[in-house]
């Protein structure tokens, strides 16, 4: 047995701090500062509202009027978590059909690969197959068709005075500007219950009949657009219903299809061209308001809310999601950095309920465009899903736990079929569940433990039967798998973690790379709050799992300094080990203290990093990840250095969205890295002690 119970590690990292720290918050103050109010053009500058299963991303105008405009910077999105497309498979390709051998130990165990073409034709289309299959898609485009008086169409260069104000203690956009004078004014709601939006329009266009919302149903494809308006003869759209100022379209895509119903004000629904219509309004008015509603399944018409229902129902369920759960004032502080912490704190919270608190665990960018063909990376739930309890939000966590024993077949298949026992968590993956061939994904183990890790927040926040119950099954199988990876060398009396792997600061080869100090640190952790959890629910402790934990290979150092892995001996020196992400800073800060790690050799190769470190290839995420370490170091002037590092990576946008590079223009695993490393630097008292960080807080939790 360990000489450290497992209940005092437990109460190490859950140490729960609720009271605020001076004084009460006045929340609305406190958001409303942050409206964001802007008469950006740009193609970065696109805000959104949503429902966290469902986000509509709009341009200036308040609906998504000018796509094309927008494309290169933050594309205008309408997705949803149930919203994917399902090529047909004619030629039947498998996960096994990307399967290549690799050494571990005496045997060898099958990865699925990404193949190029140079190296297996057919291996490399079932990869790419395979990695683009399922896809999320776009759900439609709606926006508006303005005419000016010579009957030519608006383009966004002929909107005078744009003006756009995003309201976030209401979730209400409001989008004003002027056609040859004459102005519009267009109000966005996302609908808090069903997937859609309303939309109020105020305009004398309309009783000219030069303004309509045309609406525009996408083929879905797996790139970064999510939309394409070509080849539209492979996709089937129609309108099945009109009546009583309501309609309801369908859109098909080989197998899958779903529905948009529509509830307007006064006005008919009329076809263009292919997938296309236009809600044209009567010409008896100036204003036109219009719900509408996406949805997997044919539903009543009669379900559709008018647009006051919803606006009355939307600014409940924000005020209800502000009052709740934290909060962070950074008003009184005097530092010139508090002001834009307290901004980006604030969006990155509006961003990550409405991109982030679905029923799946997120794609890295949200419900906005596609990173990697809309599939959201199982390594990245850590930062997309430990902020909601430290918020006292767990209740959106919790929703996304269900997916676990929704593919945990296909998990034990793959342990299985590599040789090992428990279930094995895949990367990168879709709604059922099947990993995505990689050159790296498949090589990853710090999404292993991440199962263990956030059910145990939602044990300390509901410590119950009920909660044990739910989880204990697939706690216990993760566990098992970790103690059948970890690998016994009998020359060295050890358990050890690889080969094969890759480790989280992904720059290391899966053949040669052995004991990466994350891993370790996490493997230890992991196992041992699943004992903890044999304990809770009366069972014996696993002797396996305490075998491995008393005898897992200890962090390798050299010079007084933390390997990056076992067998990276000029870490600190050679520049091909200095970039990506600096992980030996997650051994605590992710992780609470453990007798393994050394505070003064970690602080010491955090320094040692400081002026070696390749710090524009790292990730938005990082940054938090450094400033949590520093709150565990008793470094706080470090922590606010991280988190105000001047880096690409570490921008924020006025829309409050991370982000990383072109392609990948917003990042939200940022956003909520931020969020857990402010909680924990409040409740680690880690702000600096030099007068100007002046921190109020209320109901956070601490890791």
């Amino acid at each position: 047995m360990s000489k450290y119970p497992a209940l005092l590690i437990c109460a190490i990292l859950f140490c729960a701090l609720t009271s605020a720290q001076t004084g009460k918050i006045d929340r609305k103050k406190l958001v409303m500062r942050h409206t964001i109010r802007h008469a950006e053009t740009t193609p970065f500058s696109p805000l959104s509202v949503g429902n966290g299963r469902f986000a509509f991303t709009a341009d200036i105008t308040g609906l998504q009027s000018f796509p094309e405009h927008y494309e290169p910077g933050i594309p205008l999105g309408t997705q949803s978590d149930w919203g994917w497309h399902y090529p047909l498979n004619p030629r039947g390709f498998k996960v096994s059909d990307s399967y290549k051998p690799y050494q571990v130990g005496d045997r060898q165990v099958n990865y699925a690969y990404r193949y190029t073409a140079n190296m297996d034709t057919f291996k490399a289309k079932a990869s790419d197959w395979l990695r683009e299959s399922p896809h999320r898609i776009h759900l439609g485009m709606i926006g508006l068709e303005m005419v000016k008086k010579d009957g030519s169409t608006v383009s966004i260069s002929d909107l005078q005075n744009p003006q756009q104000e995003l309201n976030l203690w209401t979730g209400q956009m409001s989008s004003t500007f002027a056609i040859e004078g004459q102005s519009v004014k267009v109000e966005t709601l996302g609908n808090p219950v069903l997937d859609g939006i309303s939309v109020r329009i105020s305009s004398s266009l309309l009783r000219q009949g030069r303004l309509k919302i045309k609406i525009r149903l996408p083929l879905g494809i797996p790139q970064r657009l999510s939309y394409s308006f070509a080849q539209n003869e492979i996709h089937q759209s129609a309108l099945l219903i009109q009546k009583n100022r309501r309609a309801l379209l369908s859109h098909q895509q080989d197998s899958d299809r779903y529905f948009l119903g529509i509830r307007h004000s006064n006005g008919a629904i009329q076809a263009g061209d292919a997938h296309t219509w236009f809600i044209t309004p009567a010409s008896d008015k100036e204003r036109f308001e219009c719900s509408l509603v996406f949805s997997q399944k044919e539903f009543p018409l009669s379900h559709i809310p008018n647009y006051d229902s919803i606006q009355i129902a939307n600014v409940k369920s924000w005020s209800r999601f502000w009052k709740s759960g934290g909060a962070v004032d950074f008003s009184q502080c005097t530092d010139p950095r508090a002001k834009e912490l307290e901004r980006r704190v604030v969006l990155s919270q509006y961003l990550t309920r409405i991109n982030c608190a679905g029923t799946l665990p997120p794609q890295e960018t949200g419900l906005t465009y596609n990173s990697w063909n809309g599939k959201f990376h199982l390594e990245m739930h850590w930062w997309h899903g430990v902020h909601f309890p430290m918020w006292q939000r767990a209740e959106y966590l919790r929703a996304q736990m269900p997916y676990y024993a929704n593919i945990v077949e296909k998990a034990k298949a793959t342990a299985q079929m590599q040789g090992y026992a428990g279930v094995r968590w895949p990367k990168m993956t879709g709604p059922k569940g099947d990993e995505s061939p990689s050159s790296i994904g498949p090589f990853l183990i710090w999404q292993q433990p991440h199962y263990i890790y956030l059910v145990e927040l939602l044990y300390r926040d509901k410590p119950n039967q009920n909660t044990l119950k739910k989880y204990q099954d697939l706690v216990f199988a993760t566990a098992e798998f970790m103690a059948a990876y970890a690998r016994w060398d009998e020359k060295r009396k050890q358990y050890i973690l690889g080969p094969a792997l890759i480790p989280a600061q992904e720059n290391f080869r899966p053949e040669t790379t052995i004991n990466p100090p994350f891993e370790l640190t996490y493997w230890r952790w992991a196992l041992r709050t699943a004992q903890e959890w044999r304990k809770r629910v009366g069972l014996n402790p696993e002797p396996q799992w305490q075998k491995v934990i008393d005898n897992l290979a200890p962090l390798a150092t050299r010079d007084g300094l933390y390997l990056f892995s076992e067998n990276a001996v000029d870490s600190y020196i050679d520049s091909s080990f200095l970039h990506d992400h600096p992980m030996i800073a997650g051994c605590l800060g992710m992780l609470p203290p453990a007798p393994e790690v050394d505070p003064a050799v970690l602080e010491k190769s955090l320094n040692a990093l400081w002026d070696s470190w390749d710090w524009q290839s790292t990730w938005g995420w990082d940054y938090p990840m450094l400033a949590m370490s520093a709150a565990y170091l008793k470094k706080p002037d470090w922590a606010v250095s991280y988190l105000s590092m001047k880096t690409v990576k570490n921008t924020y946008l006025t829309n409050g969205h991370n982000y990383q590079r072109a392609d990948l223009s917003i990042y939200l695993p940022g956003n909520g890295g931020l969020l857990a490393a402010v909680a924990l630097l409040c409740t680690k008292d880690g702000w600096p002690k030099d007068g100007q960080w002046a921190v109020k807080w209320e109901k956070l939790k601490s890791l």
